[in-house]
């Protein structure tokens, strides 16, 4: 068998074969077949076995191919390589990776090209190409350990799905990722299909026909692209039927890649997931059920707490308005003594006082329920601010209380908005500063607008008293309900505690602000800043409140007894109101013709000839038929005095609600028990008068 010596030194070949191997950049060696010698390696090859010659190189390896080999990839190449060379048995080429031990001892991955030559003269001989591939190994290891902990993570995340799909939306071409275990017919994975067409027959078999055409519509590729462009996850559910039973799915997709990370925007390939979401579906309708059940429950409370408070309102004015009617016309007796009159003052003042209470807690009692609402109406803020001030300065003069008002030129004069509940706040704010103060005190009252931007206006009110003032500790406190600095303050000043709460809530409302400041016996001062709309009118159009009207009669241009002589349809249930109303209607001077219930009223108004009654007051609570009613029906009579007549709510339904439903009823005016005797005689000229002239 001949050595390395005989192959490189008597053979030009050979001589040249190791000469070409001196000149090769990368690794090559030569060694025998039958004993895996090593006859020939060039220096790029000891140099990756970290030798520099080949004494070390022998040294290390035993001079051997099976040397220079890991052990443990040995067994594994060595059949690799004869099994390529059987297999390839023209060109005798063999292809195999496998570790080395370098002579430092670092482990490398070596890239083995081996062809296997025989001859007489050489034997069998394998001349072998090297080169160094760690790092592109440790690369590939990396990678293929990445690649298995997405296919774990996948396959984690899929286990909650039935099925999983890649879908190519191009090619209309899907591929199953995980079968479905249900369906032993459906598609394994692996497994190619026409994705839209199965998708269209799994509708048309499974999905149920409330759910369908949302589905088929879900599954189209340009709708899948289009919602894909917004949300990166889209999802449908809905309704199957599969084996007899029925449950709930969902089909979920996502890009395969985003369409802001591909240059033409387009989602071209999603995957597909459907899964089984039954439990969860219903929990979820069953929750909704309940959150509806609940709301429902809620908003039964809420208006059965609005019907109750209407009903304490109506029931508690009814009877009110006796005492303090029967008590007012017991005042306009000139025989009455002045012990006697001192008395029935007292009660007129404790029943307006006990009025006032009731108030107080029913505006409480809507606040809190979400029961109050804000007008938009226009109004005249002059006008609103003069029937404020000429109330303030007639109770500050009672007192003996200097009341001092500026308003700036700057105010503006119309806006849209609650002109009651404005006034409301600024009422309460003064009438609590009249009665903080002792004479000879003052109470300073101030408006202006301190901007206007954009067709809005913020509007600044500030009340000043040199009243009690109160101490600092309490000042945070003192918007919160029945809160009061002192416990007898409540019955020297004849306080609930409400009134602030109420004026906080309404300037909530407003979306305004309300700040106060005070110092113990110098007094307090509060803001109220508010936001409001310009009108756009022009003029003087808008009609002045009712309050207006009712102004002293020397201040009156009317007659002095216009009323007199007019017929009054007079529709009242409770006997004892009725007895009241019709003797201050006679004291006007009018002809009362009185009735007990809606009924009666239509069908006195109808019995009489056109024109007859002059107005109506209506009471809205009442048997057979209510006011409201009344009012629709008597609007409805084909006759012209039916259009025309004044028809005037007289009811002690009080809330805001109740005025509209007057008003949208057909009713010109909407006034609340208990009435005012000055307030309803100035409504009845405002609508009789303008009759009375054009007559």
């Amino acid at each position: 068998m001949p050595n390395r010596e005989q192959i490189f030194s008597q053979d030009s070949f050979g001589s040249a074969l190791e000469w070409l191997g001196e000149q090769m950049p990368g690794g090559f060696f030569i060694y025998r077949a039958s004993d895996e010698e090593i006859l020939y390696i060039n220096k790029p090859a000891l140099h990756i076995f970290g030798c520099e010659n080949m004494e070390q190189f022998a040294a290390m390896t035993g001079n051997t191919f099976k040397g220079l080999v890991y052990p443990e990839d040995y067994e594994s190449i060595r059949v690799s390589i004869n099994k390529q060379i059987q297999e390839n048995s023209i060109e005798k080429l063999d292809c195999v990776e496998y570790r080395i031990v370098r002579r430092d001892g670092a482990v490398r991955w070596l890239e083995d090209y081996g062809h296997y030559h025989d001859s007489p003269e050489t034997g069998g001989v394998y001349y072998v190409f090297i080169t160094d591939i760690t790092e592109r190994h440790v690369q590939f290891e990396e990678e293929q350990l990445l690649r298995e902990q997405q296919d774990k993570m996948i396959t984690a995340l899929a286990s909650d799905y039935r099925s999983v799909y890649h879908v190519d939306l191009d090619e209309n071409d899907a591929v199953c990722y995980r079968e479905d275990a249900t369906e032993s017919e459906k598609f394994s994975a692996g497994e190619h299909f026409a994705y839209y067409e199965n998708f269209v027959q799994y509708a048309q078999q499974v999905v149920d026909e409330q759910y369908r055409e949302g589905f088929l519509n879900f599954i189209l590729p340009d709708n899948i692209r289009k919602s894909l462009l917004t949300e990166p996850i889209i999802a449908y559910r809905y309704l199957a039927h599969r084996d007899g039973k029925d449950y709930y799915e969902m089909i979920r997709m996502a890009g395969v890649r985003h369409p802001a990370d591909r240059d033409d925007n387009i989602v071209h390939a999603v995957g597909l997931g459907m899964t089984v979401i039954d439990t969860e579906m219903r929990a979820s309708m069953a929750s909704r059920q309940a959150i509806t059940d609940a709301l429902a429950v809620a908003e039964a409370a809420n208006k059965a707490k609005t019907v109750f408070l209407s009903n304490m309102s109506h029931e508690i004015r009814t009877p009110m308005n006796a005492i303090i009617g029967l008590n007012s016309l017991a005042l306009m007796d000139e025989s009455l003594s002045e012990a006697t009159r001192e008395q029935l003052l007292k009660i007129d003042e404790s029943a307006h006082h006990l009025l006032t209470l009731i108030n107080d807690i029913l505006d409480m009692s809507r606040i809190e329920s979400g029961r109050m609402a804000l007008k938009k109406e226009e109004f005249s803020l002059s006008a609103l601010l003069e029937q404020i001030t000429n109330m303030m300065q007639s109770q500050c003069r009672d007192k003996g209380l200097s009341f001092e008002c500026r308003f700036s030129e700057e105010l503006g004069e119309r806006y849209i908005g609650d002109a009651m509940k404005i006034k409301q706040v600024l009422i309460n704010i003064l009438s609590n500063a009249i009665k903080f103060t002792e004479a000879p005190g003052t109470v300073w009252f101030t408006a202006e607008r301190v901007a206007d931007y954009k067709n809005q206006s913020t509007l600044r009110f500030t009340v000043k008293d040199t009243g009690v003032g109160m101490d600092e500790a309490f000042l945070e406190h003192i918007f919160e309900p029945f809160t009061q600095e002192e416990s007898s303050r409540s019955n020297k000043f004849g306080s609930t505690g409400l009134g602030m709460a109420i004026t906080k809530n309404i300037v909530d409302l407003l979306n305004g602000t309300i700040t106060v400041e005070s110092e113990k016996g110098v007094g307090s001062t509060f803001t109220v800043t508010i936001t409001i709309r310009n009108s756009d009118a022009a003029g003087s159009n808008i009609p002045e409140p009712a309050e207006k009207a009712a102004a002293p009669e020397s201040e009156q241009s009317a007659p002095a007894n216009i009323l007199a002589g007019k017929r009054v349809l007079l529709a009242e249930d409770m006997l004892i109101n009725a007895e009241i109303m019709k003797q201050v209607l006679d004291m006007w001077e009018m002809e009362v013709v009185y009735v007990e219930h809606g009924k009666a009223a239509l069908d006195a108004f109808s019995a009489q000839e056109e024109g007859y009654f002059d107005v109506v007051l209506m009471d809205v609570r009442m048997p057979v038929m209510d006011g409201l009613e009344a009012t629709k029906a008597i609007r409805a009579l084909e006759r012209e005095d039916a259009r025309q007549v004044p028809i005037i709510a007289l009811t002690a339904n009080a809330f805001d609600e109740d005025m509209k439903r007057s008003l949208q009823a057909g009713m010109n005016a909407h006034l609340s028990k208990p009435v005012e005797f000055e307030q309803l005689k100035a409504t009845l000229e405002s609508f009789i008068q303008p009759a009375a002239a054009e007559a």
